[in-house]
């Protein structure tokens, strides 16, 4: 999951990347969190500014899904063509 930019300067961020810092003491539980969940931040949040290096903006992340698909395309068909090597 990314921190994504929206146009207005939001972020939009993962709810476990927030969550995670705030979990400690004798209830915080062991492990990683893991959700699908996202909160929108606005530049008035403490973790703003450091959650704003790392973000993408939402044409970025389409970018970034569209050239892994391009690119799981290729390594399939390789794939397949040394599957047919071994098996024949």
């Amino acid at each position: 999951m990314y921190v994504i930019r929206l146009p207005d300067g939001t972020l939009r961020v993962p709810h476990s990347v927030v969550s995670a810092a705030d979990e400690s003491g004798p209830e915080a539980r062991e492990g990683r969190i893991i959700a699908d969940a996202y909160v929108e931040i606005g530049p008035g949040d403490p973790d703003y500014d450091r959650l704003l290096r790392e973000s993408l903006t939402e044409e970025e992340l389409e970018d970034r899904r569209r050239r892994w698909r391009d690119e799981d395309a290729d390594l399939l068909r390789r794939f397949e063509e040394w599957k047919g090597d071994a098996e024949g």
